[in-house]
């Protein structure tokens, strides 16, 4: 944008393909992005995404990577004097104090159909439950992490044999579509908001990656959920087999019986679980190469 512009000066904190895609959208319709706030990347973290910070310093627009949101960064954003803050997939909590900046409002996008999954990791969370509707909300930010009132909205299916990534994608689409159709409403400060109904809220919390180990007492179904919901790029499910342990990245729930855990099969690779069988489609001991098999 140029010095000059006539539209609301923005602010917006961003991160991953969410953060990525948002600010695009923005920077293409041409907003008034001024500052842009994001995270250096975890070296431990699989980094699947675009760069928010690279497409900021290629659009000529500052960028901050604090590790912190403190008084320095806090005065800095009154100063850029943002009459609009926007966060799309930021990882931290954005204070009180910066959220009362701009005079048309601070919003997030965050990635479920609220006030259900409020919380982290919420796409990970709805394949593992076995959901097959999710979305995209854009809310009003408050000191209260995704309670903010409801700008926008929009559902996208989770299919049986959609992994997190398959999900996340949607709901990156859901994402764009709901700022970009919201824009010039919040610019102008005529956007309608709707309170989210308490009565429906849910709340998940942050997965780490021991949360993958594998209960063998759950069923086919509950197992291959989990698998889908934290296969590549995320972490993995897991077990240990023969002293290692083993990484399953695909599998396909099939009818049969076993003992939970046992192998049943070595070719097609077959597990017992607490109702069906696990067929296992790609698989990794740690340490060592991937490996998959067909799945007919």
């Amino acid at each position: 944008m140029s010095i000059m512009s006539s539209r609301p000066r923005i602010v917006v904190f961003a991160y991953s393909e969410v953060g990525y895609v948002c600010l695009k959208s923005l920077l293409d319709d041409g907003a008034d992005v001024v500052l842009v706030y994001t995270h250096e990347d975890d070296p431990g973290e699989e980094i699947w995404f675009h760069s928010v910070r690279d497409l900021a310093r290629e659009r000529g627009v500052p960028v901050r990577t604090p590790k912190v949101l403190g008084e320095a960064e806090t005065e800095e954003i009154r100063a850029a004097a943002p009459e609009l803050i926007f966060s799309f997939y930021y990882r931290a909590m954005i204070p009180a104090a910066v959220l009362e900046i701009p005079r048309l409002g601070a919003y997030n996008i965050h990635g479920a159909l609220l006030p259900r999954y409020r919380g982290r990791a919420c796409v990970n969370w709805a394949v593992l439950n076995g959901e097959t509707e999710t979305g995209a909300t854009l809310h009003v930010m408050t000191q209260y992490a995704d309670r903010g009132d409801i700008i926008a909205r929009k559902a996208v299916p989770i299919l049986f044999k959609d992994t997190a990534l398959d999900v996340f994608l949607k709901v990156t689409g859901a994402a764009r579509s709901i700022l970009l159709s919201s824009l010039k409403d919040l610019e102008a400060g005529t956007a309608q908001r709707t309170p989210q109904d308490e009565s429906l809220a849910t709340k998940f919390g942050r997965r780490r990656p021991e949360d993958g180990r594998i209960d063998w007492n759950k069923t086919a179904v509950e197992i291959y959920n989990l698998v889908r919901a934290v296969t590549h790029p995320f972490p993995g499910a897991f077990t240990e087999r023969n002293g290692k342990k083993l990484y399953i990245w695909k599998a396909l729930p099939e009818a049969g019986t076993g003992k939970p855990g046992m192998p049943v099969s070595e070719n097609p690779m077959l597990f017992g679980t607490g109702a069906g069988l696990l067929r296992v489609l790609n698989w990794q001991y740690e340490g060592e190469e991937e490996h998959s098999a067909p799945e007919s």
